[in-house]
Parts: C-alpha cells; structure tokens; sequence
C-alpha cells in the first residue's frame, strides 16, 4: 500500500455537500482500485470543496472555480500516477 496514492476529499458541512464527495469518492475508488490506498472524506466549512492528492491540491472549488468534472477530475488524476491508464468514456471528447 506504501506506492498507492491517496485522496482527501474535503467538504463544507455546511452547504450539505456529503454526498457530493461520496459520489467522488465512489467514482475514484471504483476508477483507480489499483492505483488508490484510499479515499478519504474530510468535514470542513466556508463553502470549501477541495480534492487533494498526496498532500497537494489538484482541485480547489474556490480557485478553480466551482465543483470539478467528473470526467476532468479523473484525468488530473490519472495524469499524475497513472499516465498510461486508459479511461474509457473518461477520455472521449
């Protein structure tokens, strides 16, 4: 598990965004099972929905402006520690 990456997922409890991470985090559990040690949900506040990976922010709701595309989420992602991986309909135009 030590060459996995992991995913911290944090969202405003506030704006009742829960199940908006779990749907994310879902999403890449179910696209990089072998690639993900794990992904965590994190509670936090002030409108915040950000993904990070390793440690560094790869999508922060507030910088980047709104909530990340599925699609586009799992290509930052994919580029980072899988490159070669294929997507499927994640890589289609």
């Amino acid at each position: 598990m030590a060459d996995k990456s992991r995913v911290e997922i944090r969202y405003c409890t506030g704006c009742r965004w829960l199940t908006r991470a779990a749907w994310v985090a879902q999403e890449l559990l179910t696209t990089f099972e072998d690639e993900l040690a794990e992904v965590a949900i994190q509670p936090g506040s002030s409108g915040e929905f950000a993904v990070r990976l390793d440690g560094g922010t790869i999508w922060d709701r507030k910088r980047d402006g709104g909530f990340p595309e599925l699609k586009q989420l799992k290509q930052l992602i994919r580029d980072l520690i899988a490159k070669d991986k294929d997507l499927g309909h994640s890589d289609k135009e």
